[in-house]
């Protein structure tokens, strides 16, 4: 399966390719792989776009050997494109024009916590989970869940959020600093532990959100937070989507600090049940969770129980154990996959936008009516506390008229979304597949972008095409 996404050629050099394997080969000896396996499985992971495999693959185990080959791929012209963890769904590890596909996941040491302090210091391999693992016993926790285990540099390269947005941010809330190899393969430190700064520009929020086309984020300072001394978490059903996202509207506006509320559509609600081994009634759900004192949480919860009876929902069932809420999540961080239940055979195409909260009502049922009228099969989840959600489209891939019908959806939908007052992604981030949208989102800002890319990367060889359309 192929859909369209906007491609921008990226200029090759095969003799200056050829060199610089051939010294990162002498250097690094077996961690650096030329094998057909590793190039293909570093060039496409979790996405709908064509693969396009790196020429080597480099695992990195230092900032200073990072520094190396980004020397090297500078002194050469040859493209660098950094790798974590592969999660990424907008093609953003593909290398359309070759090159060295540096690879951090080695590079997973936590430095420092001042637990003091709430915060720490982390190499940029460090997964979420492993981090949080570690904080177990300090009595803090980093918020930013995302679903997958991605690596903490790639979650800071695509400026990540997920569950937990709505109440602790994203990663540009709990990015303090960042160690930094620029496209000449200088390593620069931006930002610092300080909670607050006056001082120069704001390289740290420069970097965040890059994708690797600006340079190579090797370590991070990050905020920290306590954990909370109880947690409360349940769903609600709806008659509609309106009426679920009504209910998270009314929600937000009034200031009840949830800090998780997703949206699952009946269709996605069907699929966690038969994966996840669920009995929920199939309709329109919201999960929510509450963070706070044991009598917070409570008044949380009955407070949101009478905003979702006003809405129309039904009866809201929650639970302050542990086993029942991990359970509940797991299926919502499940909800990709189990998806596929619906359609066994079928290939996903996943994507997200993000409105204002006052739009997203009328956006997400815009979005499902867009479904129904194009027969397509697909379910609707969302961080819709922040107005945020994804539509996965399961597509029949020897089908091109399924295949033209799906790109056209996701086009108006991301439409829709801009024309709103929104954007083309909330969190998936840019990659390839979303480059067509940006001019329509930006307008002339974005040969403000072009200014500071060309700036920064003259050669063009930090994860080229990617990002930025053509002129």
């Amino acid at each position: 399966m192929s859909l369209a996404a906007m491609q921008v050629s990226v200029s090759r050099n095969e003799d200056a390719v050829a060199a610089v394997v051939d010294i990162l080969s002498s250097k690094f000896g077996d961690r650096c792989s030329t094998s057909g396996a590793v190039r293909q499985q570093h060039g496409h992971t979790t996405t709908w776009l064509p693969n396009q495999a790196p020429d080597a693959v480099v695992f990195a185990e230092s900032t200073e050997e990072a520094a190396e080959v980004v020397r090297l791929c500078h002194e050469y012209g040859v493209p660098v494109i950094p790798f974590g963890t592969g999660s990424s769904l907008e093609g953003h590890v593909n290398a359309p024009g070759g090159g060295i596909s540096l690879d951090l996941s080695r590079m997973n040491q936590i430095l420092e916590v001042h637990a003091e302090d709430l915060d720490c210091r982390v190499q940029a391999g460090v997964t979420r989970k492993q981090l949080n693992a570690f904080l177990r016993d300090t009595g803090l926790f980093f918020p930013i869940d995302p679903g997958a285990d991605a690596s903490l540099g790639g979650m800071a390269a695509t400026r990540a959020s997920g569950t937990n947005a709505v109440r602790y941010g994203t990663m540009k809330d709990v990015v303090l600093g960042l160690t930094v190899i620029t496209a000449r393969g200088e390593i620069i430190k931006t930002g610092g532990r300080a909670k607050k700064s006056s001082a120069g520009y704001d390289l740290t929020r420069l970097f965040v959100g890059s994708e690797g086309t600006l340079g190579v984020i090797t370590e991070l300072t990050l905020r920290l937070f306590g954990q909370p001394e109880a947690i409360s978490g349940g769903v609600c059903p709806f008659p509609d989507i309106e009426s679920a996202c009504n209910a998270v509207i009314m929600t937000i506006q009034c200031g009840l600090p949830v800090a998780r509320i997703e949206l699952l559509d009946e269709l996605q609600v069907k699929a966690c049940n038969a994966y996840s081994k669920l009995s929920l009634e199939e309709t329109p759900t919201l999960f929510l969770e509450f963070h706070g004192t044991e009598a917070g949480v409570k008044e949380q919860a009955e407070l949101f129980e009478a905003i979702a009876q006003d809405c129309g929902g039904g009866t809201f069932q929650w639970t302050a154990q542990a086993e029942e809420r991990t359970q509940l999540w797991t299926a919502r961080h499940d909800a990709y996959w189990s998806s596929f239940v619906l359609r066994p055979g079928a290939k996903g195409v996943s994507t997200d936008t993000c409105v204002p909260i006052s739009r997203l009502a009328e956006c997400v049922m815009e979005t499902k009516q867009d479904l129904l009228d194009n027969n397509l099969l697909g379910t609707i989840v969302g961080h819709v506390g922040d107005g945020n959600f994804h539509v996965l489209v399961l597509v029949d891939e020897n089908n091109p008229d399924e295949i033209a019908a799906t790109e056209a959806f996701v086009e108006r939908l991301n439409w829709r979304a801009i024309d709103m007052g929104g954007t083309c992604t909330g969190e998936h981030g840019v990659g390839q597949g979303k480059m067509k949208y940006l001019k329509r989102e930006h307008g002339p800002a974005l040969d403000t972008m072009r200014a500071i890319k060309a700036a920064l990367d003259p050669k063009n060889i930090m994860n080229p095409g990617k990002v930025l359309p053509p002129a």
